[in-house]
C-alpha cells in the first residue's frame, strides 16, 4: 500500500513537471532531456503495472527503436510549441497515461493558425499543406518498419510457444513487449486520422474567415494526399489492424484468447 502511494505521488510529481512538451532541436527533432527520457518513462512504467497494463524490461530492438522514433513525428501535434497537445502526447508516450489517450485534439490547430505568428492569411494555408504534404512522406517509411516489428513479433510468439522458459518474467516480458509494440502501432494510426481531422477543420475555418479559392484547392490537395497514404498504408501493408481501427487498444489480447497460449512458467 506504501509503495503504491508512493508511486501515485511521484506520477503525479512528474505530470506537473512535464506541464511542457518534449524538447526539441533542429528540424523539431526530439532533444535528449533526463525528465523526458529517464524519470517519466519510470514513473510511466510504475503507473501502467498500477491499471494493471503489461510492461516488459526487454531490451529494445533496433526496429523496435526505430518504429518509436518515426511513430513519434505522427502522434505528437503538428506544431511542437502546443503545450497542450504536447503534454497529454508527452504522458501517454512515458506510459504515465495509457497511449490510447495521448489525442491531440483537433481544435487546437486552428486555434495555432490564428495566432500572431502568422502574419499572412496564405501563410495559414500554406502551413496545413505543407504539414499534411509531410506527414504523408512519413506515412510509408512508417508502415515499413511497422511490419518488421510485427515479423519479429510473431517470430518471438513462436519462440516462446515451442521453447522451454525458465522464468515467469521471460515469458511475461515477452508477450508485453509484443502488446507495447502493437499499441504503438495503433497509437500512430488514431493520431493519422486526428491530424487529418484538424488539417479538414482548419481549412473549413480559414475558408470562411479569409476565402482564397486557389489555396483551398491546394490545401485539398495535400489532405487527399496524406488520405491516400493511409489507405495505401492499410492495403499494401496489410495492415487492417495497423491503421484502421476505430476503438482503442485498453486491455491486452496477448494474454488471452491465442492459440499460442500456455500456462505460465511457475517460479
Amino acid at each position: 500500500m506504501v509503495r503504491s502511494t508512493a508511486s501515485a505521488v511521484a506520477v503525479l510529481v512528474l505530470m506537473v513537471l512535464s506541464a511542457c512538451t518534449r524538447p526539441t532541436g533542429d528540424f523539431d527533432r526530439a532533444r535528449p532531456s533526463v525528465i523526458h527520457d529517464k524519470l517519466m518513462p519510470a514513473a510511466g512504467d510504475e503507473a501502467a503495472r498500477l491499471r494493471g497494463d503489461p510492461v516488459s524490461k526487454f531490451n529494445y530492438t533496433d526496429d523496435e527503436k526505430l518504429m518509436r522514433n518515426r511513430g513519434w513525428t505522427l502522434i505528437r501535434p503538428p506544431w511542437t510549441k502546443d503545450w497542450i497537445g504536447g503534454t497529454m502526447v508527452e504522458l501517454s508516450r512515458t506510459r504515465v497515461l495509457p497511449e490510447v489517450e495521448g489525442r491531440v485534439p483537433p481544435d487546437l490547430y486552428l486555434i495555432y493558425l490564428r495566432s500572431d505568428k502568422f502574419r499572412s492569411s496564405n501563410a495559414r494555408y500554406d502551413k496545413i499543406a505543407a504539414d499534411a504534404s509531410g506527414d504523408a512522406e512519413l506515412v510509408m517509411p512508417f508502415c515499413e518498419v511497422a511490419l518488421r516489428v510485427r515479423k519479429a513479433d510473431d517470430e518471438r510468439l513462436r519462440v516462446l510457444k515451442n521453447t522451454p522458459v525458465t522464468t515467469e518474467e521471460t515469458y511475461d516480458g515477452a508477450k508485453a513487449r509484443v502488446w507495447e509494440n502493437r499499441v504503438m502501432i495503433k497509437w500512430v494510426g488514431q493520431a493519422l486520422r486526428y491530424r487529418i481531422i484538424a488539417y479538414k477543420k482548419a481549412l473549413k475555418g480559414l475558408e470562411i474567415e479569409t476565402p482564397s479559392e486557389d489555396r483551398v484547392w491546394k490545401v485539398n490537395n495535400a489532405i487527399r494526399e496524406l488520405e491516400g497514404q493511409v489507405r495505401l498504408a492499410e492495403a499494401s501493408c496489410e495492415t487492417g489492424s495497423l491503421y484502421g481501427v476505430a476503438k482503442p487498444v485498453l486491455k491486452s489480447r496477448i494474454y488471452t484468447g491465442w492459440s499460442t497460449e500456455r500456462a505460465p512458467v511457475k517460479k
